[in-house]
């Protein structure tokens, strides 16, 4: 949802080339979000980066280099509070004057639920939901029953889950839905349109610039789209666990579901009762595979492991070792695939 959307004239989109004018300041969030941007300004300007790629999303500090770009900034894209609660302060703090725009909100935003569960079904996916005009009016009606409708739907997994008790249950406060959404390649190319239409509204003398650019990725994103399904479809039936809960939208892009994971998907630290959960699957099933990921810790995936035959591998979901830049989002699309494919 956008802080201030402001309206973008068909005549603007038509403007080629680029201005002399001063292009505005932009800060984002993480480096996936970051590259979509990037790709969107290019040949125009350079978008400011907030959390670097090896650092979790879900818990950071601001350097005061970080915190200047927000103050800066004319415009902020961020996934939303879901991901990274603590970023909501900062922004509005330091990015008062900003056009601030969260992505997890916007029109045509296709959500996942959160999953709590340790163990997942074959094709078991959260409920997707569609952001549009009508699901903003609502907003606050809804959530008032959807609250009420989550809490019956998994009282029956507050039944089974005993060992955890209720200061645990306390710290995994999340949202409603899982915040992951940027590794869907659909979802990607709906925020290219609207990171194009914010830019251009608050720069229309490079609105053509913006948008030729974003028609471009959304045809990269295709083939992207095309190049991943090949790449997993030697290994499609092959059954892999990851560190947290961070792929669902993944695996439903690409119809190849994961059989766990360790955490739930805010990374809080996992019970011991959920280790084992998970530890018993591995060896009942046979799981192939277990995937850490270079920003936690990897001692609990060695913990898993322990006693199994399941290969390991290390999965990254934000680009941690790449440049961040308009080719990191689809080159990290890319770096999960093959991952899977070779653990699998």
């Amino acid at each position: 949802m956008s802080r201030k959307l402001l309206p973008v004239s068909i005549s603007a989109a038509l403007i080629g080339g680029t201005a002399m004018a001063d292009v505005p300041n932009v800060a984002v969030d993480i480096a996936p979000v970051h590259s979509l941007v990037a790709r969107v300004m290019e040949g125009v300007g350079t978008p400011d980066l907030i959390v670097p790629p090896g650092a979790s999303p879900h818990e950071y500090n601001l350097r005061p280099s970080e915190a200047a770009a927000l103050q800066e900034a004319d415009l902020v894209f961020w996934i939303g509070q879901d991901l990274t609660p603590w970023m909501e302060g900062a922004v509005g703090t330091l990015a008062g004057g900003a056009t601030v725009t969260s992505l997890l909100d916007s029109d045509g935003t296709v959500l996942l639920d959160f999953r709590e569960s340790a163990l997942f079904e074959m094709h078991e996916h959260g409920e997707s939901e569609e952001h549009d005009d009508h699901d903003h009016e609502e907003h606050s009606e809804d959530k008032d029953h959807d609250d009420h409708g989550h809490d019956e739907e998994h009282a029956h997994d507050d039944e089974d889950h005993e060992k955890h008790d209720d200061h645990d249950h306390e710290e995994h406060a999340h949202g409603d839905h899982d915040p992951h959404a940027w590794l869907s390649p659909a979802n990607a190319e709906t925020w290219l349109n609207l990171i194009a239409a914010q830019l251009s509204a608050a720069d229309p003398d490079n609105a053509g610039a913006y948008f030729v650019n974003a028609a471009a990725a959304r045809e990269e994103m295709a083939a992207l789209s095309a190049e991943v399904a090949k790449t997993l479809e030697p290994v499609r039936g092959g059954s892999f666990v990851v560190f947290h809960d961070a792929y669902q939208y993944f695996e439903d892009a690409f119809d190849i579901p994961a059989s766990g994971a360790i955490s739930i998907g805010d990374a809080a630290d996992p019970s011991p009762a959920r280790i084992a959960e998970i530890q018993d699957r591995i060896r009942e099933e046979g799981v192939d595979c277990v995937l850490a990921e270079p920003q936690f810790n990897p001692g609990i995936v060695e913990t898993v492991l322990d006693g199994t035959e399941a290969k390991t591998g290390v999965i990254d979901p934000l680009g941690s070792d790449l440049e961040p830049g308009a080719a990191l989002y689809p080159q990290v699309i890319r770096n999960m695939a093959r991952t899977l494919a070779d653990c699998l």
